[in-house]
Formats: C-alpha cells, structure tokens, sequence
C-alpha cells in the first residue's frame, strides 16, 4: 500500500442523467462540481460534457468553456478530459453493415479536436471493444494507434482505460508497437456490465497484468464503488469517485455533491492508513510538470 494516494473525481460523465437534484449538467455546474471536488481533496478532475438537458456534448465549445472556469479558479488540479465519446456503433435493424439511429463513429481528429485546443495534462484513452450502454463501443488497433501517436504530439498523457481482460493485452501491444509510451497510466473500470467482474480476484488479476511500474486506479461501477475503491488502495492502486460512477456515500444513503464523495475518499484513504495526494504530488507520481 502507498504512503500518498491519488483521487480522481469524475464529476458528470455521459452515461443516463440519474435520479439526482445537484447532478451537474451545465457547463457552470460541471465546473463548479470540479473546483469543489478539488476543494475536497481531489488532485486529478476528471471532466465531461453535457447540454443543460442533460444530453452529453462534445462540441468544442462546451469542453473550453468548462476548462477555462475552472482554470480561472484553479490553475493547481489535474485536468483529465475524456476522448471516449464517438466509438459508439448502433447496427441498422433494416441493413446490419449501416449504423442506425444514434450511432456515434467519429474520426481520430475529432475524438481529439478538444484535446489539441486545450492541451490539458491528462486524457482518457479507452482501447475497448464491447457493447455498453445499448451500444457497441469500437475502438480498432488502426484507430487507437493514431491517436496513440496523436496524444503524444499534443504533450498529453493518455489514461488506458480497460474495461476486460483483454485490453490489457491490447494495452502491452500498443506500447511494444510504439503507439503508446510505457509503462503507463491505467483505470481498471469494473462492474459494467459485460465487463470485468467486481471482484477482489478480478482486481488482483488485472493488476498483475499491468507493466511494472505502471500507475493505476480500479474503481467500480454504481454498488460497487466504494468496495472497490477500498481494494484498489490495499493493491497499491488510487482511486476514482465521483458522479459519473455512484451519486451514492453507501446503501441508501445519496452524496449531497461530488464533493462528499470525495470527502469520503479521503477519509477513507487515512483510515486505511495512507493520505490523499496533492496535486503537486500527483503531477510528480506521473511524471507531470509542476
């Protein structure tokens, strides 16, 4: 177990908006979820978009706009914007080789359009192929390679997040192929469905398979949040909390805000025998500039 613990906290997500009254949906609660989750404790912010309905963005606009109002507040916190959206394939009940309505296949260029404008310290990088969500998430070795080698041009670190076994394989061939540095940075996402079990067995396993020296987070999806969080920090892990995976401290009992969440991280973490690390910290464990 480490002295000094990195939180993530992933604020919004894309997934369906749940029943919540402070779920963060415009780009002003967005950002005033992140400087409070940063207040709490968090060193890395994990960040997506949303309309004010609540529908997920990925126009440019709203990733600037909710950069920028936290950077006016908070030039300290990790930024850690998603590249996930626009791998999402819905086949077409009248002809299986077309998509259907609500399919989502962007470029490499797109994917990464508010990555080469804003230029923040970390992204995410999901390399899986599943179905999630009612859609099929595609991420093909052509296209993860280029923006592989596009995240690296940017002076980006990419986060791999690995939602089964088999990405972290794909994961060692995209490093030993040059698209990816070693030994990286990874999130072992469990509890989605079609995914990796939330187990401890499950999270002992993955986290054998990583490259030495690797830094990684397992976190769990929705009742599997905070068991899973505790098991990362025993493994040697960090962790990730926040809106995008549970809105809840516990059974029946709802977080008022992101901020809570992290608050419970912590005190989880110091209860465990560890602290929470600093920003300053945390760009250090990555190899970050301060």
């Amino acid at each position: 177990m480490k002295d000094k613990i990195i939180i993530t906290c992933a604020v919004t997500g894309a997934s369906p908006v749940p029943n919540h009254p402070n779920f963060p949906k415009s780009n002003e609660e967005v950002a005033n979820a992140a400087l409070e989750a940063a207040e709490a404790g968090a060193s890395i912010i994990h960040v997506h978009v949303r309309k004010p309905d609540g529908a997920p963005s990925t126009d440019l606009e709203d990733y600037t706009e909710v950069y920028n109002r936290i950077r006016q507040k908070n030039n300290e916190v990790i930024l850690n914007l998603t590249t996930g959206p626009g791998c999402n394939w819905i086949q077409s009940d009248e002809d299986p080789a077309m998509p259907g309505p609500g399919a989502m296949m962007f470029t490499a260029e797109r994917r990464l359009e508010h990555i080469q404008a804003l230029r923040p310290e970390l992204c995410t990088l999901d390399i899986c192929t599943m179905q999630i969500f009612g859609t099929v998430a595609i991420n093909t070795t052509k296209m993860i390679t280029k923006m592989g080698h596009m995240i690296r041009d940017c002076g980006v670190k990419p986060e791999i997040e690995c939602f089964d076994t088999g990405d972290l394989v794909f994961a060692e061939d995209l490093i030993a192929s040059g698209a990816l540095d070693g030994p990286g940075m990874y999130s072992i996402v469990m509890g989605a469905k079609y995914g990796i079990h939330a187990t401890p067995e499950a999270m002992i396993y993955c986290k054998n398979n990583l490259p030495p020296g690797a830094v990684w987070q397992g976190f769990g999806v929705s009742r599997h949040s905070w068991p899973m969080a505790a098991q990362s920090v025993l493994l040697g892990g960090n962790i990730r909390t926040g809106f995008e995976d549970s809105t809840y401290l516990g059974k029946g009992r709802q977080a008022k805000d992101n901020a809570a969440m992290v608050r419970q991280a912590v005190e989880l973490v110091e209860k465990l025998g560890s602290r929470a690390a600093t920003p300053g910290e945390a760009r250090q464990t990555l190899g970050l500039p301060n």
